[in-house]
């Protein structure tokens, strides 16, 4: 028991203190989350210059203190214009571009522009798609026009939190009642730290939640264990059983008897070829793993839901 409070008490003091979190650079958790979108709507880009451009946006998004994500609500999105097209002569003949690059950033889901700045860039090259990409490294990342672009969409994203927090909770707690915790976490987990009432009510949510899903999956595992091992109750059948025992969480309210039912397990083995059964072995080894794992998996759950979520199909009609 004494074992179990000991991995228990640090785990809740983190799910509990995560509004203390300060905003470092690799705290997403802690940061606005922003989703680069390229249009496919942008005519002649060729594909090499594309990903030239989502890396750009990219970096300006975290150069700016925002969190890099995928399929979050916000965005930010480009469009680009040809203001100038000549072919020079050679040999060989070079293509010159002059474009008008326009940031957008805003809610892709609801369809709200929140904020644009425009640029312009030139490039040279030995064809189309030479030109484009040596016209989009002319774009600065850290060039300060970008600093009061993300600022102005940083505030209304906030506001955004501020005005829709009691339906964002509300949602969280609709997909707990449903059992889908790892949707509830991820609904709570995406308010940021600078929207900070809401963010506190949510956080005061997490660690329960968090709980309810590490002992739900105990019972799922625990079950899928017995019924390994209950095949053949023998080393292959143990084998088969650990694959379920090792995903067990040492938080999680059914761990202890995951662990006396392991040493069931063990004992058998022992009966069967007199040797030790290895997985116990690891069991004690990895205590300390355990422990980081658990807090880990409190933190990333919202991060690791989102990520395996469809595709999310952006609304941006009448950004441009």
């Amino acid at each position: 028991m004494k074992y179990l409070l000991k991995i228990f008490v640090p785990l809740f003091c983190v799910c509990i203190s995560f509004g203390q979190n300060n905003l470092g650079k690799t705290d997403d958790l802690a940061r606005i989350q922003l989703s680069t979108f390229v249009s496919e709507q942008i005519d002649g880009l060729p594909s090499a210059a594309k990903n030239l451009l989502k890396n750009k946006l990219s970096k300006i998004v975290t150069m700016n203190g925002l969190g890099g994500t995928q399929n979050s609500r916000f965005i930010i999105t480009p469009n680009i214009s040809v203001l100038f097209q000549e072919i020079l002569p050679g040999p060989p003949k070079k293509v010159a571009l002059t474009l008008e690059i326009n940031f957008y950033i805003g809610d892709g889901v609801e369809g709200t522009l929140f904020s644009s700045e425009t640029i312009t860039v030139k490039g040279v090259g030995n064809s189309d798609t030479k030109a484009y990409i040596a016209a989009l490294k002319q774009i600065k990342t850290r060039n300060p026009i970008f600093q009061n672009f993300i600022n102005n969409g940083k505030t209304k994203i906030i506001q955004y939190y501020n005005d829709k927090c009691d339906f964002i909770l509300k949602k969280a707690e609709m997909q707990a009642n449903k059992n889908d915790f790892d949707a509830a976490i991820a609904t709570l987990t995406s308010i940021p730290e600078v929207s900070k009432d809401c963010y506190e009510k949510a956080m005061n949510s997490v660690g329960p939640l968090y709980q309810k899903q590490i002992d739900r999956q105990c019972k799922l595992d625990f079950a899928e264990a017995k019924n390994a091992w209950n095949i053949s109750l023998d080393a292959d059948a143990a084998e088969n059983a650990s694959v379920y025992l090792g995903k067990i969480d040492p938080t999680s309210s059914c761990y202890k008897d995951a662990l006396s039912f392991s040493n069931v397990i063990a004992k058998r083995i022992n009966e069967l070829d007199k040797r030790e059964w290895n997985f116990k072995m690891k069991i004690q080894q990895d205590n300390v793993d355990i422990q980081k794992a658990s807090i880990k998996s409190a933190r990333d759950i919202g991060v690791a839901y989102a990520r395996n979520q469809p595709k999310v199909v952006y609304n941006i009609r009448g950004w441009w």
